[in-house]
């Protein structure tokens, strides 16, 4: 599984991207998690794309942009210290994604 994490200039991005990646490896997950900008978006090969709280106007915009399941983080993603609601979150999208038909999301 390859995440991107999007935030408007990468930096706040690459804690929660650490973060993740941490958290799904103590998990047993063979997730990798990378830090971008709203840039990153279109042509990426990740299979899912988590935007920053502060993009959420910009959520229909980048999912037209992205090749990959599109989801805004919560307002306190930044509290997340180990990242294990942030994985929490993406296992469920992940399992969301697995149980919806394509086509219908």
């Amino acid at each position: 599984m390859k995440i991107l994490v999007v935030c408007g200039a990468g930096a706040s991005s690459t804690f929660v991207a650490q973060r993740l990646r941490r958290a799904a490896s103590e998990a047993g997950l063979d997730w990798d998690a990378a830090a971008g900008m709203e840039q990153s978006v279109a042509g990426s090969d990740h299979d899912l794309i988590l935007i920053g709280p502060h993009l959420a106007d910009r959520l229909e915009a980048i999912r037209r942009a992205a090749p990959a399941r599109v989801a805004v983080l919560p307002d306190d993603v930044f509290a997340d210290r180990d990242g294990t609601r942030t994985l929490a979150l993406a296992r469920s999208i992940v399992a969301d994604a697995r149980n919806t038909p394509k086509g219908t999301s």
